[in-house]
């Protein structure tokens, strides 16, 4: 089983299914949940969020296998047998928007999505062992419990003062398991604390019970592990109480990324433990568990991966789980987007290293077991304008005799402008149609802000961030990538100092990037440290305001009495003209 109790940051999600092993759920950095098949190592099902709805998938769990309708099924006779499979089928995914996530692999759809719990990211989430019952830790300090049949909240309690990150369910599902820097047990009847233990200084991420014995037998284990910390370590739950220091101490080339288990039933049967580091490396060890011992454990066999070239480079180990018997593991490894899945059956555990050479592919294929049988290929004559994916501005190449004639054409035609040249064009004061004619496009705005961005060309990003038409910077701001509205703010900010006009074009772009890119924005994590110029700017502009509320008040005040004398010796100056002028037509 995978490490159940919560993630950082930095690690991205990957899950193996319960029991039989079928599927290996791997959340990308492009944001998809992928499902891939272990027995076909192709990809089963893939789930992607909408892009401005939906926040970054910060941990996922498994459930506890359950029997799956996939579809219509006879009535069976009294006289055949009843065979019931148990498969996995929903996995539950905490977001950084504080929502928990329920994907259902027999529907491949969205099952259900648990909201308005929680106030910041979750962390972890874990399941109940028997009953229909979810729990979620979160920023926010509080764990919350999820009634999966109703899929509303059932009870919410505050844990520590720090963030929740782990978290885990005794075997029995009478105990709970939660950790920031502290690491509680909790009575889940009551929702009482029944014990604390110290001894991490850095936020806990892996919680597993070691063994399935009940508390009062002295017998009951489990293991933690934290970030920036190379040991797991093991916890003893006493009758006596007395279980504040861990027992037993496991070290490790690296802080622990992925943690699969399989616990002791009886002090004659040991605790198999399988550990994925940061660093890529594969830990197993085995341990009797009897009480303290003073002394960390090296790993018993620890096991690297690296290709077939002439200088082999590593690859890196995502996940790992123990087979029935020591010698055979099931790995993950490669990268996230296409990991590369194996059963080693003979793992020589009777040597402290081993390294294991595999032939990895740099090529991504992304493939679906489902393909699609009948396609058709669209006819293209010379009059049709054919879309190329990308950014706006940038064409890829066209295969096809005929499209490379007319390309060819093009060229002999017009002569392709260098990008200073189409800087030249541009006239910011242009107010006749002829000059708005002559500019650059929205699209190539775009373009140009990415290779400003880019490569920090001033020249190219004063030409682009002075122009004052709000239609082209809206326009501007809705093309651009995701990967470049975080640098394009930092810009913002610097440009925002220089004088009083370039700050009020500033507050145009700064609007527009929140009009068309917040959901993003909003699912960085250390968003307030990035974006500390604007917070700076918003601050200052807050404590002027009512400075300058005074003094507006004040020249206004002023320019009223001005105006008041000056319509007065006006009125004035008429009377008397035209008295002057009527007393000399009588005069006459």
């Amino acid at each position: 089983m995978a490490s159940d109790g919560g993630s950082s940051s930095l690690q991205l999600p990957c899950v193996f299914s319960p029991k039989s092993r079928q599927y290996l759920a791997v959340c990308a950095q492009d944001g998809r949940l992928r499902i891939w098949n272990t027995d076909s190592k192709t990809i089963n099902q893939e789930y992607v969020p909408s892009a401005h709805l939906s926040a970054t998938c910060t941990c996922i769990a498994w459930g506890p296998c359950r029997t799956v309708k996939e579809g219509p099924q006879r009535k069976k006779r009294k006289s055949e047998a009843v065979q019931v499979e148990e498969k996995a089928d929903l996995l539950a995914m905490g977001t950084a928007a504080g929502s928990v996530l329920l994907y259902s692999t027999a529907k491949g759809t969205l099952h259900c999505s648990l909201d308005e719990a929680h106030s910041a990211g979750v962390n972890c989430v874990h399941w109940h062992p028997e009953d229909s019952v979810l729990y979620s830790g979160s920023d926010d300090t509080n764990i919350v419990e999820w009634d999966l049949q109703s899929g509303k909240m059932r009870s919410k309690w505050k844990a520590d003062r720090a963030a929740v990150t782990s978290l885990c369910v005794s075997p029995d599902g009478k105990l709970l398991l939660s950790a920031g820097h502290v690491i509680k047990m909790w009575d889940l009847d009551t929702k009482e604390l029944y014990r604390k233990f110290t001894g991490h200084s850095t936020a806990v991420t892996t919680l597993r019970f070691a063994t399935t014995r009940p508390p009062d037998s002295n017998g009951l284990y489990f293991v933690s592990g934290a970030a920036h910390d190379r040991l797991i370590s093991v916890w003893q739950v006493r009758e006596d109480g007395k279980d504040k220091n861990s027992v037993v101490s496991f070290t490790l080339t690296d802080e622990p990324r992925h943690v699969d288990l399989v616990p002791s039933n009886s002090k004659e049967e040991a605790v198999r433990l399988a550990v994925v580091c940061q660093d890529g490396q594969l830990h197993l060890f085995e341990h009797f568990l009897n009480g303290p011992c003073k002394k960390p454990f090296s790993p018993s066999c620890s096991v690297q991966m690296a290709d077939t070239r002439e200088s082999p480079m590593p690859i890196p180990m995502l996940a790992a789980v123990l087979g029935r018997d020591s010698r055979s593991v099931l790995l993950a490894y490669g990268n996230h987007l296409q990991p590369v899945i194996e059963q080693v059956v003979s793992v020589n555990t009777t040597e402290r290293h081993v390294c294991l050479s595999r032939d990895v592919k740099t090529s991504l294929s992304l493939t679906m077991e489902s393909t699609v049988s009948k396609v058709k290929t669209p006819v293209v004559n010379t009059k049709s304008k054919v879309l190329v994916p990308g950014l706006p501005g940038h064409q890829a190449p066209l295969k096809g005799s005929h499209l490379e004639k007319a390309s060819e054409k093009r060229k002999k035609d017009t002569k392709e402008m260098s990008i200073a040249e189409q800087l030249g064009e541009i006239d910011l004061s242009a107010t006749s149609s002829e000059k708005v004619k002559a500019s650059l496009q929205t699209d190539n705005y775009a373009v140009l802000l990415v290779q400003g961005l880019e490569s920090n060309d001033a020249d190219i990003l004063n030409k682009v961030l002075q122009t004052r038409k709000e239609m082209v910077i809206k326009k501007t701001v809705a093309r651009l990538p995701l990967s470049a509205v975080l640098p394009l703010v930092k810009e913002v900010g610097h440009q925002r100092r220089l004088c009083f006009d370039t700050g009020i074009l500033m507050v145009r772009w700064l609007k527009a990037v929140l009009m068309h890119h917040t959901s993003y924005l909003a699912s960085l994590p250390d968003l307030v440290t990035e974006l500390g110029v604007l917070y700076h700017m918003i601050e200052s502009r807050v404590k002027m305001f009512h400075k300058l509320t005074k003094l507006h008040g004040k020249l206004y005040l002023l320019m009223t009495h001005v105006a008041t004398s000056d319509s007065s010796n006006m009125v004035s100056e008429v009377d008397h003209t035209a008295k002057l002028v009527y007393e000399d037509g009588e005069w006459d």
